[in-house]
């Protein structure tokens, strides 16, 4: 009997817990669940969003991926060797073409240059002592004073003389080379990057770069289209000209550069593995906003706009007399806007019978709702009516 009654008590107990987590599970669904309006009259307004419509341009366009490249890029590195005295250049600042960016030590290049000169002055004296001597040979050999070979040995001396001369100006010319490596010229303008050798380093025509420098106004973007798409540009620049092609770019930071299109051309041959064709266009950068290496989108359509106004396609309803929407007017009211087109996923056209800065708004779980009894109450009155009359 004991156990019994033990277990009984247990019974309870478990009920008792088992109906108060129902309880709480109740009390918690009733906290989270919103309310949903009630229905009928005493629901009050329906809730609806409201959206002012916008005008943009809806003219079709292609949309590919670009590639910014320089058009000049340049590695500057050392043509003599030597140590790095100077380096007269701000890191990542605009550089002019023949602005001074290096100096390698001169003083040896220097004495190099000074040598030469003292060898084809050297040079130079003994072509004329050999040129006197040629023609002092050669006038005695007329006379028969001299023999015919020291005529001979008189001539080749001055022949060498004047090869030495020469000899001595082919090496005065390389020294002064060689001088005007020790400094390191900007060959074209543009932005240079990171010094990678600095003052007091030994370098040589084999080490690495001591900076690079790319060209950024005009600059290339890079992109490659189907090989059907470039017929049919092809045909339109044919039939309407190169001007009827809008171009515009699309940065990272969504800011959009139109018309900034300078020149194009495309490659000589169709890849066959990828059925396109790689397009190279070159664009003004006086802002340097695109940047070598970067990636941007760029899109291609025609240079005429098609403007229209485009409502969102969750505003767009139907009913027995076919698609509309509800356009809000200053007092607050509302009005079915009737407009014909396509419903492709993407927002509305309606331009045909809206104007711009009408706010429409989307049906709501609310106003659908209404709709829905405002419907059945006039089914019901209608039955009523024809029960009556019948």
């Amino acid at each position: 009997m004991k156990l019994g009654k033990v277990s009984n008590r247990k019974i309870l107990k478990q009920t008792a817990v088992l109906l108060l987590c129902v309880a709480a599970g109740w009390y918690l669904k009733s906290r989270l669940t919103p309310q949903m309006p009630m229905m009928g009259a005493a629901a009050g307004d329906p809730y609806v969003l409201v959206q002012q419509v916008q005008q943009r341009n809806i003219s079709p366009k292609k949309s590919y991926i670009g590639h910014v490249e320089a058009i000049k890029a340049v590695d500057l590195r050392p043509q003599v060797t030597g140590y790095v005295e100077k380096v007269l250049f701000q890191e990542g600042s605009l550089v002019n073409e023949g602005d001074i960016l290096f100096v390698i030590e001169q003083k040896r290049y220097l004495a190099t240059v000074e040598l030469r000169k003292a060898e084809l002055d050297s040079a130079k004296a003994n072509l004329v002592r050999a040129e006197r001597d040629y023609k002092r040979q050669k006038s005695l050999s007329s006379q028969n004073y001299a023999s015919k070979a020291t005529l001979d040995t008189s001539e080749s001396n001055y022949l060498q003389a004047k090869a030495a001369v020469a000899q001595a100006e082919a090496n005065l010319e390389l020294a002064k080379i060689d001088m005007d490596y020790t400094e390191i010229k900007a060959p074209i303008t543009g932005y240079i990057g990171k010094a990678l050798v600095t003052e007091g380093n030994y370098v040589n025509s084999t080490t690495q770069n001591l900076a690079r420098i790319v060209q950024t106004d005009p600059i290339r973007v890079a992109f490659s289209v189907s090989d059907k798409d470039f017929l049919n540009m092809r045909e339109q620049r044919i039939s309407q000209g190169s001007a009827s092609i809008k171009t515009e770019l699309v940065l990272p930071n969504g800011k959009v550069l139109v018309n900034h299109l300078k020149s194009r051309f495309n490659d000589n041959e169709i890849n066959s593995d990828t059925a396109t064709i790689a397009v190279y266009a070159e664009y003004n950068n006086k802002d340097s906003l695109l940047i070598p290496g970067n990636y941007v989108d760029i899109r291609l359509g025609n240079k005429e706009d098609k403007i229209a106004i485009l409502v969102p396609q969750a505003a767009v309803a139907q009913d027995e007399h076919g698609n509309y929407v509800m356009v809000v007017n200053e007092q607050h009211r509302r009005r079915k806007t009737r407009r014909p087109g396509r419903y492709a996923g993407r927002p509305a056209d309606c331009s045909r019978r809206s104007e711009t800065g009408r706010p429409c708004h989307h049906s709501g779980p609310a106003e659908s709702q209404q709709r829905t009894e405002s419907s059945g109450r006039r089914n019901s009155e209608r039955f009523r009516n024809r029960y009556r009359g019948g």
